[in-house]
């Protein structure tokens, strides 16, 4: 029997480790092809590791809450005889893959040592951050960190290598002003009545989320400005033709695909807004990705991806959308799903809000929000001149990073995004 080995599948071109959750089955337990056998986690989603082949777990490599790189062998199972493997890849690919993990790891622990001059400017991600306040790290000393990601990021393997050989903490810079604030100041306690309050621990994805929220509110000035637009043409072409929509071609014809088509063309318009900031420079993406902050069931947030949004038609954003929205709800998003988004969008009116003053999705530069679509009397200017009428109004609502984007430049592409839905064209053909 042959004895093959359950890697560390790759689960998206910028994921290159993941953390076992949970091992679903143990040494000794037969396994069958395509059973999943056990749950792994990005910086954003779960996934499912299924079984290479039909056989018996002989070993595991990796234990649960470790960070394994993408590659790196975590179980081996011995194959039933006559059993099809599912992944087959070049041996000898596989043992340069190897070689080259097990190189890295043996010079990022000989390199683990700590700086005198801590790099100030070093980019923490909000997982980093986080793991540093729970291992009870000073800023000083996660900056000391030699990072082993692009242009020498810190990522989240630098740190768990660099505590598990840490001799010595390194001591926090005396008399800054941000010391003193830290440590001078106590959190107001909170009153907790036994026997009437409870205490619910946070899940893993609320920690990443809380983590990221604070982390985008340290590191952009943020700004919102806000518009009201009449949509009512947009709803009544959309009320007229969904039926129709649903029938042709077979998908529901939401106002998302339609929100993403005007942010898409705005932003080809001010493409400045389709930036992230990367320490003194600014990066202008080419792709315009718009993400669609979305709950799940469980009440926690994820944002899926429409990627190349400019490049689609309504049909193809339609089903774009909808494919990414039932795959939140089922929990099936894949990692490339929810990655490399340059603009995020939030659909605030689902909850019946007004409009909202959303948090900017890091590494972007604005997020817009969608209030509630609401008829109301308006005044408008007809042939006939003013008169009162019954339209559709809507609030929009852009943050913005106020470092690279002004008020002219968010306020125009705010504007922008306004005139493309009040002027959407009531007799457009699906």
């Amino acid at each position: 029997m042959a004895a093959i080995e359950l890697k560390m599948p790759k689960m998206g071109e910028s994921i290159s480790e993941a953390t076992i959750i949970n091992w679903l089955k143990q040494e000794g337990d037969v396994v069958s092809l395509d059973e999943t056998i056990l749950e792994v986690a990005t910086d954003k989603v779960d996934s499912e590791v299924p079984a290479p082949c039909d056989g018996v777990i002989t070993k595991i490599l990796c234990q649960p809450n470790e960070v394994v790189a993408v590659g790196t062998v975590m179980a081996l199972i011995e194959a039933s005889e006559g059993t099809t493997v599912s992944i087959v890849k070049n041996e000898a690919v596989v043992k340069e893959e190897s070689n080259t993990v097990a190189v890295k790891e043996e010079t990022v622990v000989k390199e683990f040592k700590l700086q005198n001059s801590p790099n100030p400017d070093a980019f923490l991600s909000p997982l980093v951050i986080s793991i540093a306040k729970k291992e009870n790290l000073s800023i000083e000393e996660v900056q000391s960190i030699p990072g082993s990601g692009t242009d020498g990021r810190i990522r989240k393997s630098d740190v768990m290598h660099y505590l598990k050989h840490r001799k010595y903490p390194l001591q926090s810079k005396p008399n800054t002003v941000a010391n003193t604030s830290k440590f001078t100041y106590n959190a107001p306690p909170i009153a907790f009545v036994e026997g009437k309050d409870r205490i619910v621990e946070m899940d893993r994805m609320r920690k990443m989320i809380a983590d990221h929220m604070v982390y985008s509110k340290h590191t952009s000035p943020h700004v919102t400005s806000y518009i009201e637009v009449d949509v009512t043409n947009m709803v009544n072409w959309r009320n007229s033709v969904k039926a129709d929509f649903l029938e042709k071609y077979g998908e529901k014809l939401t106002f998302t695909p339609i929100f993403v088509e005007a942010v898409a063309k705005a932003i080809q318009e001010y493409p400045m807004i389709n930036v992230s900031v990367d320490d003194s420079k600014i990066v202008v993406h080419k792709d315009i990705n718009i993400g669609m902050a979305t709950a799940l069931p469980s009440g926690n947030l994820i944002v899926p991806v429409v990627k190349n949004a400019d490049e689609k038609n309504l049909l193809g954003l339609a089903k774009n959308v909808n494919h990414l929205a039932q795959h939140a709800r089922d929990n099936k998003l894949k990692p490339d799903e929810i990655q490399g988004s340059t603009f995020t969008i939030s659909n605030v009116g689902t909850f019946g809000s007004l409009m909202g003053t959303p948090i900017i999705n890091q590494p972007e530069v604005a997020i817009l929000a969608l209030g509630i679509i609401k008829k109301r009397p308006e005044v408008i200017t007809t042939d006939q001149g003013d008169e009162i009428a019954i339209r559709s109004m809507m609030y929009l609502s852009l943050s913005f990073d106020h470092r690279v984007v002004d008020g002219f430049l968010g306020g125009s592409f705010l504007r922008k995004i306004g005139d493309e839905l009040e002027a959407f064209d009531p007799n457009r053909k699906i």
